[in-house]
């Protein structure tokens, strides 16, 4: 089974590099300006944050996309992303395979790709479905997948937008409470530090562990929906009876300067299927 994600493996490191990369810098800024660590590290302010920020998410954007915030963590960081270069050279065989034997021989081509976008379709043009309406049906199919990304990230954006002011909010309890035993002058200061470490949780919150995801998940949506643009174009060429050749120049426009450079490295489509097929 050819497997189109299998070889990128999974998604770009940088996502976790970068947030860790973060977390030290803050840190180590900290540290060096004589801070303690163990100041910061208080449990009421934090379950205030977390908790406070989660209780507003849910109520902006229901139960069910918060429960999925675990699972989105981690499709944020390894989530396989499609190989476009091994996609196009699976259409272009394709291709070459319906010029020499007709469509209804790509059924039996498509199960040896392990991707249900191009399974569907290709069964919507062995089925001899008009050409449009194969595009409406895999556009919509499209549309409906960024539409859950969409949800999905923007629990992250709005707990984003929330997590500030939740701690800003501990803040201020901490301050009214500090407020109300004035009558011990040795205990304001080290009062009124800890009142601001709710507001660190959240603004720290916010920048490191929402904010970054709910982009990352935003691009990896539009990295899918070019991927599965291209597929499409792909099948309707190889409905038209397109030759390959074309098959394969016009999918290449699809990808980027390194991509393409990657798909020339590993010599393209099949040259001599190509060959038999013009």
């Amino acid at each position: 089974m050819n497997d189109l994600r299998s070889q990128r493996g999974g998604s770009d490191p940088g996502t976790i590099i970068g947030i860790i990369l973060a977390i030290i810098g803050i840190a180590v800024a900290y540290v060096m300006e004589g801070g303690n660590p163990a100041a910061i590290i208080i449990p009421p302010p934090f379950l205030l944050v977390m908790l406070g920020t989660l209780g507003a998410t849910m109520a902006a954007v229901g139960l069910k996309p918060c429960i999925g915030i675990p699972k989105m963590y981690i499709l944020a960081f390894t989530s396989p992303a499609i190989d476009r270069p091994k996609a196009i050279r699976a259409l272009v065989r394709m291709a070459e395979r319906a010029r020499r034997e007709g469509l209804l021989a790509l059924e039996e081509e498509a199960q040896t790709v392990d991707d249900p976008f191009i399974q569907k379709g290709v069964r919507l043009v062995v089925d001899g479905t008009d050409p449009e309406l194969v595009k409406d049906i895999l556009d919509l199919e499209v549309e409906s997948m960024a539409g859950r990304h969409h949800h999905m990230a923007n629990a992250f954006q709005q707990a984003g937008g929330f997590a500030p002011t939740v701690g800003i909010i501990g803040t201020i309890l901490s301050l009214v409470h500090v407020l109300g035993h004035l009558d011990n002058p040795d205990t304001i200061g080290p009062a009124i530090a800890s009142a601001f470490v709710a507001t660190l949780f959240g603004v720290a919150s916010a920048n490191l562990f929402f904010l970054p995801v709910a982009q990352k998940l935003k691009a990896l949506s539009t990295e899918e929906s070019e991927a599965k643009t291209m597929i499409i174009e792909g099948i309707l060429s190889i409905q038209a009876g397109d030759n390959p050749r074309i098959v394969e120049e016009k999918l290449k426009t699809f990808l980027t300067p390194a991509e393409r450079a990657e798909f020339s490295s590993e010599g393209g489509g099949d040259e001599a299927g190509l060959k038999a097929a013009a």
